[in-house]
């Protein structure tokens, strides 16, 4: 009689185990699996190697901008100095020796040579801690950004030399991260003073006169207090803000993170490189594993300031892969883990455990198009209460906080939620066709921001560092979480992921990945879930709270090719802020008012920056406004223009710089909710809506893609939902010198805004600056918005 008994199973064919005992009268038989031990031998020494991998990128990072070899460099000068019988040290060496703890059988020769080694090994030390000093004191040097563009002053020449000269060569990506300054705090008169600027076009007399007591008082009594506190965290601190900004600007929101705070990613435009599904998946999900390669060796070049050379921070990107927000009833929290060798899927209602690795090789993209495939396959029904499981990570997050405590907690759901939010990253295999097509394109691209914005609201895993959606007729998109990064850092990942998907491995003639398969590969794990009614019942309530929200998105996304960066720069005008005053003059003509305008800008000059906000909505602005809507002498307009176009740069380089206003205000504000004490003036300034909330998404990796040869092969860029229920969100992308791709989101509950009616707005405004700037400029066109999508099988 068999008296008990147990199995380790393994994700292999057949559900092998590694191994089986049985406990009998006759005593205990035990069976191996020779295939199961071996996937945990390979499995341990691919652990073993990205280990040792991350140890010696430790010690190049930890010795940058000078060399592991450098080291023995510096022993040997020393020795042969201590050869020719002259002391660099200045008596240390004969110091070192006489307190060297050594035993009776070293000679004193010997004990010289182990002296020379350690004084040769703190002076390498010395060398490179003052290296980084100096490398770091440079880089807080700023001014070059203030210079007119095209002349570099004399004193800028010299520094980018002394930049270039101890800045080393070949950095790996986290190299700069020991040399990046600290974000500076600004004062508290600097900042209380561009704060009243900002809000001056905002405010009639009354208003503003209310507002300045209100500044005043707190300028000269809570506000050095608070400053106290704020300058003594930023000593002890990398950086003031990015803690604080995670935590409550993120990490603490209550509400759905879907639509209200994660953000989306588009494919490209105009083509699609396959139209199968499978085949498409393949393809980018290794690119994303060989990005994940680069990364933990360290071998992406850290990303920097275009022409300058000039090292941005990389931190962000330490949690791109195998992290997950999980939800608190308080706050929630980031979790990143070291490795994941697998992926979990959606599709139609299932969930399923991909894993990428086989004998500690990564699949080649045709067998994991093979995988995919089997899953777009399996016809089994979900579990009672899978189907729409993931509607918790949209709805509100104390209920998901609150079931996922009570419901996931232990056996088979912890187990299979464990293994969704261990994963390198979330893919959904979606049913639907989206991009650019039919017979009208315009609507099909809101559609497919709206796709990839909110899906089904249950289809996605909101919570997951990024989701990868795959459609069905091969085209994809990605939605990504916002607490652990900002766009940009995904923006690098998604651009090299394009890229290495169509211009690296490609497709064969019928338009699959490349490559031949290993059909005896285990099939992707099912995962089992037993949801009980009761929690059903949430999953349910949750739904209905995200699709109230993901119904009320209006969403309108368009590429305006009638011109682009480069006649805006022939006019000696930064295509950043011609576009932000083209917003200015739309939101005017639509609303006849003025509103707070968020635009983002980043701060990572500085370790561990995340962003600032730049007020685009200025006096300058204003009044160019104002002017041009209601005369129409141009000379004045002109003039007005360039000052306000003059006003948003310098504001732009003030907030890269660390002299922005929010942040710091935002931080007065969380200290003095630490210390207890009301502020009126920040209290107020914090409530403040912003109405009109923008954001430019660069091209980074240019180099990755051929405008000239293949402007086809172009993303759209990507977008997110309004900040306020009565306002826009607005995203644009500038590509090449002929197009800028629109995303504009708002709520259909508010019957002030219209996503379309604003889009329109933008293209008159666009046009008019244009014909401002220059008056022989092309007039204006129709949408070009019917271009017909290429499908590649190439």
């Amino acid at each position: 009689m068999v008296v008990s008994s147990c199995e380790v199973n393994m994700a292999e064919a057949h559900q092998a185990v590694a191994f089986q005992f049985t406990v009998t009268p006759d005593g205990i038989d035990l069976q191996l699996s020779h295939q199961a031990l071996t996937e945990i031998y390979l499995s341990g020494v691919r652990s073993w190697k990205k280990r040792i991998i991350r140890l010696k990128n430790s010690v190049i990072t930890g010795v940058y901008p000078a060399s592991p070899s450098s080291w023995l460099f510096v022993v040997i000068a020393i020795l042969a100095t201590m050869y020719t019988r002259s002391d660099p040290s200045m008596g240390l060496i004969a110091k070192i020796q006489e307190h060297l703890p050594v035993s009776q059988s070293m000679s004193t020769q010997c004990q010289a040579v182990v002296s020379a080694v350690l004084f040769s090994t703190m002076l390498w030390l010395l060398l490179i801690f003052t290296m980084r000093l100096c490398l770091k004191q440079l880089l807080s040097y700023h001014r070059w950004m203030f210079e007119q563009h095209g002349k570099m002053s004399t004193t800028t020449k010299v520094w980018v030399a002394l930049v270039r000269i101890f800045s080393g060569r070949k950095p790996l990506l986290y190299s700069y991260q020991g040399s990046l300054p600290n974000l500076p705090v600004p004062t508290v008169k600097d900042t209380v003073k561009r704060y009243l600027d900002s809000v001056r076009p905002l405010m009639d007399d009354t208003e503003y006169e209310r507002m300045t007591k209100l500044a005043a008082e707190f300028e000269s009594n809570l506000g050095n207090r608070l400053q106290w506190y704020l300058k003594l965290k930023a000593l002890w601190a990398a950086n003031y803000v990015s803690d604080w900004w995670e935590e409550y600007v993120y990490l603490r929101g209550r509400s759905p993170i879907m639509v209200n705070s994660n953000y989306y990613g588009m494919d490209f435009l105009y083509v699609t490189p396959t139209p199968i599904q499978a085949a498409r998946a393949g393809n980018s999900i290794h690119a994303f594993f060989l990005y994940r390669r680069k990364l933990n060796r360290e071998e992406i070049k850290p990303s920097r300031i275009p022409g300058i050379a000039i090292p941005l921070c990389a931190a962000q990107c330490e949690r791109i892969f195998n992290t997950t927000r999980i939800p608190g009833e308080e706050t929630d929290t980031v979790h990143h883990w070291q490795d994941s060798d697998y992926v979990a899927v959606y599709h139609r209602g299932r969930y399923f455990r991909l894993k990428v690795y086989q004998a500690g090789r990564l699949l080649s993209p045709r067998e994991i198009e093979f995988q995919i495939q089997r899953i777009l396959d399996d016809s089994s029904p979900p579990s009672k209460g899978e189907a729409k499981l993931g509607a918790l990570t949209a709805g509100d997050r104390i209920p998901w906080a609150k079931a996922r405590t009570k419901y996931f907690s232990s056996g088979v759901n912890k187990r299979s939620l464990d293994c969704i939010e261990r994963a390198a990253f979330f893919v959904t295999l979606d049913d639907d066709e989206q991009g650019m097509m039919g017979d009208d394109p315009a609507s099909s691209l809101d559609h497919y921001a709206k796709s990839l914005l909110h899906g089904k609201c249950y289809d996605r895993w909101f919570d997951k560092s990024f989701s990868v959606v795959y459609y069905k007729n091969g085209k994809n998109g990605i939605n990504a979480e916002h607490s652990w990064a900002d766009a940009p850092v995904l923006a690098h990942l998604w651009e090299y992921t394009l890229a290495t998907d169509s211009f690296q491995l490609g497709y064969n003639a019928e338009g699959h990945c490349k490559g031949d398969v290993d059909s005896s590969l285990p099939r992707p794990q099912k995962l089992n879930w037993e949801i009980p009614s009761e929690c059903e019942e949430q999953i349910s309530q949750s739904l209905a709270v995200a699709q109230a929200l993901a119904d009320d998105v209006d969403f309108h996304v368009f590429s305006f090719r009638d011109f682009g960066k480069g006649k805006v720069k022939k006019c000696r005008v930064s295509p950043d802020a011609f576009v932000q005053m083209a917003l200015q003059l739309a939101y005017y003509r639509e609303r006849r008012t003025f509103c707070l305008t968020y635009e983002a800008s980043m701060t990572r000059l500085f370790r561990e920056g995340r962003t600032e906000t730049v007020r685009s909505c200025t006096n300058e602005s204003s009044a160019f406004v104002r002017d041009y809507v209601r005369t129409t002498n141009d000379d004045v307009r002109l003039r007005l223009f360039r000052a306000a176009s003059e006003k948003h740069q310098q504001l732009y380089r003030m907030a890269m710089t660390g002299g922005g206003i929010d942040r710091h205000l935002f931080c007065l504000y969380v200290v003095s909710k630490y210390l207890g004490v009301e502020s009126p003036f920040l209290k107020e300034v914090l409530s403040e809506p912003w109405r009109l909330s923008t954001s430019q998404t660069p091209v980074q990796q240019v180099e990755l893609f051929d405008m000239v040869n293949h402007p086809e092969y172009i993303s759209c860029g990507g977008g997110f939902g309004p900040v306020a229920d009565d306002g826009y969100g607005v995203s644009y992308c500038i590509l090449g010198d002929n197009m800028i791709n629109f995303h504009i989101s708002c709520k259909h509950s508010c019957p002030d805004t219209d996503a379309h009616k604003f889009g329109d707005q933008i293209r008159k405004a666009l046009h008019d600056l244009i014909q401002l700037l220059g008056p022989n400029q092309k007039e204006p066109s129709k949408p070009e918005e019917s271009r017909p999508e290429v499908k590649k099988d190439q």
